[in-house]
């Protein structure tokens, strides 16, 4: 049984319940990074910053298109707008990489030109802050994630997941910059950067995937398969067809049954089989053609399962 199995409203409260969480966090630090990078003048307090305030952008990003994507389906938009969570992932990694060039201009800078950090008592305080802020928010976050998969708040977790390596970065360089290593403070910096890179490109081929109506799992095909063949009268199934929008899943298939059903038979039965599906899969939504098995034999589909 998939593990995200929860309604949409448990759903809606939980992604916008993360996202705020998410834009307060990044508000907060954006305040104390600059005045730390102001007072210390140290390269990686100043990527940290421009981290956050990249942050804080893509989280206010994300609460204005999750809105939008959790709005339940209308006449324009009659499958819903689940779509849109994944263009907010598109969104939030187009952030994740101008951050990430910005470190990386930031960190070769200070690599070719150290300095010596000043003030760095200020630059600590504020770094452990950060790291405890944070990690209560990356928490939060991974919990509605498990629930949840959402695209948006798997993007946005990115950029405060990296958050934990910077801050942690930069109270190593603010130490080794004290005249130990005075590159240190560029080469953190440029980590940074790499792991932001690379965190992008997953979730850019994560949204990508869901805009381009991807199957469900192999496991929840096992799940739509079992049910049917479970039911006394069904033959099998073919041109099984899934895809997912958001929080909801699409299935549609024909059903194989007796030709000598009656039509009130047929119906009891694919209703029966149609419940059963939207409570081990919600939130879906189920489509099912009957097909007579004379009919069906005819049929030729490669995706076709049948009744052993």
């Amino acid at each position: 049984m998939p593990e995200n199995k929860i309604d949409s409203n448990q759903y809606a409260y939980l992604v916008k319940l993360a996202a705020f969480a998410a834009t307060t966090t990044a508000m907060i630090l954006v305040v104390l990074k600059l005045y730390a990078y102001f007072v210390t003048d140290a390269s990686a307090m100043l990527a940290s910053a421009t981290d956050s305030i990249l942050d804080l952008f893509a989280s206010i990003m994300n609460v204005v298109i999750l809105r939008f994507a959790l709005a339940p389906a209308d006449k324009e938009h009659k499958f819903g707008h689940g779509k849109a969570e994944s263009l907010a992932g598109l969104v939030q990694a187009a952030f994740v990489l101008g951050s990430a060039l910005l470190l990386v201009f930031n960190g070769v800078d200070r690599i070719i030109n150290p300095q010596e950090v000043v003030r760095t008592e200020v630059g600590i305080v504020v770094s452990i802050i950060a790291i405890v802020m944070t990690l209560m928010l990356v928490i939060l976050q991974k919990y509605v994630i498990n629930q949840t998969k959402s695209v948006a708040i798997s993007a946005d977790a990115l950029h405060y997941q990296s958050d934990l390596i910077l801050n942690l970065g930069v109270l190593a360089a603010l130490f080794l910059s004290q005249g130990y290593w005075l590159q240190a403070d560029g080469f953190f910096t440029v980590a940074v950067a790499i792991f932001l890179l690379i965190g992008a490109g997953k979730i850019i081929w994560t949204s990508v995937h869901q805009l381009m109506d991807h199957e469900l799992t192999a496991e929840e095909l096992s799940i739509i398969k079992k049910i049917v063949l479970a039911h006394e009268g069904t033959h099998g199934l073919h041109e099984l067809r899934t895809r997912q929008a958001g929080p909801d899943r699409f299935i549609q298939f024909h059903l194989e049954l007796d030709g000598e059903l009656s039509l009130l038979e047929a119906h009891t039965i694919g209703e029966a089989i149609e419940v059963e599906i939207i409570e081990a899969l919600a939130p879906c939504e189920v489509f099912i053609h009957h097909d007579p098995l004379s009919a069906a034999n005819h049929h030729q589909a490669t995706d076709e399962i049948k009744r052993v």
